[in-house]
């Protein structure tokens, strides 16, 4: 929990350490569709009752799914925090799995996974996770296969809950204009939750394959991602990192975007990211362009990779590079939904709370010699590769080890 007096709201979140990459080939989809249930009704409140709760007290609840962890959250007044721990709460304890409710939702899950692979631009991130990743649960789309959808029951879901949804893997956090008295508040909700499950959990950490996953859809753009190793949640070298990752393709300045959209006009949407799991990571590259212009468009991007792999960056870049990071961090904490977010992923996945001072101080600590050690590392592979459009030509003759065998 943490404390803002001068808020009047306050951010509740339930977070559950269960995603995609819990399940298998069998049920996959099962997390995301636990999710949806738990808003289709319980003993006591339609799932009309929940929508119209919480639109009546000026108040926002939902939910997301990810590889990891499950989250339910709700942001109130600090008045009407009661409210929102009770609707929660038996949400949580007393989900119904009505049949009649579950085929209703099923058919929305499908329609959502065909709105997906109708966005190309989307579907290619989890081509690359698979791309990467092969067959361990990683590579697993959190929303699951149309077919494994059809044949989950309630029984099903309930025997999930049973096994995943355990003190063991919850945590509840909690940010905004709250005093002591919101301790007997979810004593009296949750204290009774007695299904505690193992003390603790066994991962496998997945293999980075590196392979080429390619599918034919009728587009105007190829649409493809570039993939690497990252790493973990844990590892001290994230922070270095995510400098470089806003360096390559993070924001208007990067090199990819300065490169390939502003100096050449290749693309209109380019960027990079870095996704961090609790025992990997994995540094993406996204570009959407033309199928007569992706030579080209993948020439630029080795060509901007091998310079930083070789040269590195400048001490200018660096500086720049920490002071974008810090603004965006510390503006990131000014909502209560930020700091409950930041509670509740640190408690689940890290077990620890690291403050802004010490956040600020490591990234200040990062030199220009540990991002050109952390290159070395970095791009030592082949990449990954995936890609949405007419034809595969265009990456057929794609050098995936260029940067790994030229540096």
């Amino acid at each position: 929990m943490e404390r803002i007096p001068s808020s009047r709201s306050v951010s509740l979140g339930i977070w559950v350490k269960t995603g995609s990459r819990n399940e298998n080939e069998s049920n996959n989809g099962i997390s995301h569709f636990v999710e949806h249930m738990l808003f289709k009704g319980t003993d006591r409140f339609s799932a009309k009752d929940i929508a119209e709760t919480f639109d009546g007290i000026g108040g926002n609840v939902n939910a997301y799914t990810s590889k990891e962890y499950t989250c339910y959250y709700a942001k109130v007044l600090d008045r009407h925090l009661p409210i929102a721990v009770d609707m929660l709460a038996d949400m949580f304890f007393h989900s119904r799995f009505d049949a009649a409710e579950l085929e209703k939702e099923r058919n929305v899950i499908l329609e959502e996974i065909a709105m997906y692979d109708d966005t190309p631009d989307d579907l290619v991130h989890d081509l690359i996770a698979k791309a990467a990743y092969r067959d361990h649960a990683l590579g697993y789309p959190i929303l699951g296969t149309a077919r494994n959808l059809l044949e989950l029951s309630p029984e099903h879901l309930r025997q999930y809950m049973e096994e995943r949804y355990t003190v063991n893997n919850t945590v509840i956090s909690l940010a905004g204009n709250i005093d002591d008295s919101v301790t007997d508040l979810l004593e009296t909700h949750f204290g009774a939750f007695g299904n505690v499950g193992p003390e603790k959990e066994k991962t496998v950490a997945p293999t980075f394959f590196g392979e080429v996953v390619f599918k034919a859809k009728k587009t105007e753009q190829n649409h493809i991602c570039l993939s690497l190793p990252g790493y973990s949640l844990s590892d001290l070298r994230l922070h270095q990192m995510i400098l470089l990752n806003n360096l390559v393709g993070g924001g208007m300045s990067s090199r990819l975007f300065q490169e390939i959209r502003e100096k050449r006009g290749l693309a209109y949407s380019v960027y990079s990211y870095h996704t961090a799991h609790i025992d990997s990571g994995m540094f993406t590259i996204y570009i959407g362009t033309a199928p007569k212009q992706t030579k080209e468009v993948l020439d630029v991007t080795l060509d901007v990779l091998h310079n930083v792999a070789e040269n590195g960056v400048t001490e200018e870049e660096l500086q720049k590079g920490k002071e974008q990071l810090k603004g965006s961090f510390i503006l990131s904490l000014e909502s209560t939904g930020s700091r409950m977010n930041r509670l509740g992923k640190n408690e689940l996945m890290l077990g620890r709370h690291d403050s802004i001072d010490e956040m600020i101080a490591r990234i200040d600590r990062v030199t220009t010699n540990d991002i050109r050690e952390l290159c070395k590392s970095l791009f030592s592979h082949p990449f990954a590769l995936a890609m949405v459009g007419r034809s595969d030509k265009p990456i057929q003759s794609f050098r995936r080890d260029f940067i790994a065998t030229s540096c």
